[in-house]
């Protein structure tokens, strides 16, 4: 076992920590349905960690279950939906301009709170039973919630590229001026 390096180094341990504590903190305290800063901050530390921020995800994924009404049927989807907007965001290039990475993660964390409900409604049709007709009618009827959803991504997405920025810099430097 001599030379092995740790899947995650105890520096990275705590930051995860840290983050995926954050996600949680922002999203228990939303104060309008679906607006908050998920995704903005899952393509931020995915640009910026790569693989080991599905680390980020599953601390908050398993916070959310943990600390709220526990690990019912809804939360299920929480361990596909936030690690399918990683996936999506670890294909996209790496080095994009500033202006390219602007639209890219705002059309990709847009679309993401667009689909939010679409994306649940698999998971509900397979455990509620519910044919196509009900699931279409199960993603109208949650539609409104998932414009606001796209519309708070859209807005926070702006904040991905100064972050990213930021978050590199600091990886690089450290905390210094």
């Amino acid at each position: 076992m001599k030379g092995k390096k740790p899947v995650l180094t105890v520096d990275e341990m705590v930051k995860f920590a840290l983050f995926g504590s954050m996600m949680f903190v922002f999203k228990t305290v939303e104060g309008l349905p679906n607006v908050h800063p998920l995704a903005m901050f899952i393509t931020v530390f995915t640009v910026v960690y790569r693989a080991k921020a599905l680390w980020i995800i599953l601390i908050f994924d398993f916070m959310v279950g943990l600390l709220w009404a526990g690990f019912g049927v809804w939360w299920y989807p929480y361990l596909y939906i936030w690690p399918l907007l990683w996936a999506v965001v670890m294909l996209l290039p790496k080095n994009m301009s500033i202006r390219k990475s602007v639209a890219v993660y705002t059309a990709v964390c847009t679309l993401h709170g667009l689909l939010y409900g679409t994306l649940y409604s698999p998971y509900q049709a397979i455990v509620f039973g519910y044919n196509f007709e009900q699931t279409l009618a199960w993603i109208a009827t949650g539609f409104p919630y998932d414009l606001i959803h796209a519309a708070s991504n859209f807005a926070m997405s702006f904040l991905c590229v100064p972050l990213i920025t930021l978050l590199r810099k600091v990886e690089q430097n450290g905390l210094r001026d």
